[in-house]
């Protein structure tokens, strides 16, 4: 393990709705390290699939938008990622309920994935926390520290949905929860790199747990740990 914390790897999967972007993004704030989204670079993709008219189903349709596209992710002063697609910001698109519903299907095409995890590992080699659904299994498995978020299906469709109401996407809240759980479903069952918690990951259940809550488990954790290794 390192014992610099400037230079941990941290991961931290889970499925929709658990808080993994939230924590993630205030544990790299709290301890100087770089944050990535990696979630959000699979809606971009989503987002241009659908911009192009392509059913996210269709696997080879889906595969050919690939080829032109100039992916840069930059990252504000307060840790939020913004994603650049051929030099056009598009993150405010991302969170689009018609987005949300596309991007299980897209993560699932192979070539998706594999042009994507090239750069997420790149990015996350040192220094840096990052979030998805395959970062402990498959992206970074060698990464310092692992935590898998989850919470109740009831919880997450709660959250989705006030996040979508905060951003002017107002949608049934049934709906919101049956979205949930059929992208459960897809991100549970696909064949590459499924959604799943890795053997060496910490469980955290955050459904009655505050964000600073679950922030200060996953702290307390890593410092005992860096610390122990330490002496």
């Amino acid at each position: 393990m390192r014992v610099n914390k400037g230079d941990l790897v941290i991961a931290i999967d889970g499925p929709a709705g658990a808080g993994k972007s939230t924590i993630a993004k205030m544990l790299a704030s709290r301890l100087g390290l770089k944050y990535l989204d990696t979630g959000a670079m699979y809606r971009a993709i989503a987002w241009i699939v659908l911009s192009s008219g392509i059913d996210p189903k269709e696997q080879e349709a889906v595969k050919n938008v690939l080829s032109p596209i100039q992916m840069d992710i930059k990252t504000t002063q307060n840790g939020q990622n913004l994603i650049y697609i051929n030099g056009k910001d598009i993150t405010k698109e991302l969170r689009r309920p018609e987005v949300s519903e596309a991007v299980s299907y897209v993560a699932s095409n192979y070539e998706v994935r594999e042009f994507l995890i090239e750069k997420q590992r790149e990015i996350g080699k040192k220094g840096s926390v990052v979030d998805g659904r395959d970062i402990g299994t498959y992206v970074l498995p060698d990464a310092d520290f692992k935590f898998y978020l989850t919470a109740s299906l009831h919880e997450r469709a709660n959250r989705r949905w006030i996040e979508l109401k905060d951003q002017g996407h107002y949608q049934n809240w049934h709906s919101v929860q049956a979205d949930l759980e059929k992208r459960d479903n897809i991100d549970e069952n696909r064949e590459l790199s499924p959604l799943k918690k890795a053997e060496d990951a910490i469980l955290i259940d955050t459904t009655n747990m505050s964000t600073e809550k679950v922030l200060q488990q996953m702290i307390s954790h890593i410092e005992n740990r860096v610390n122990d290794y330490g002496k």
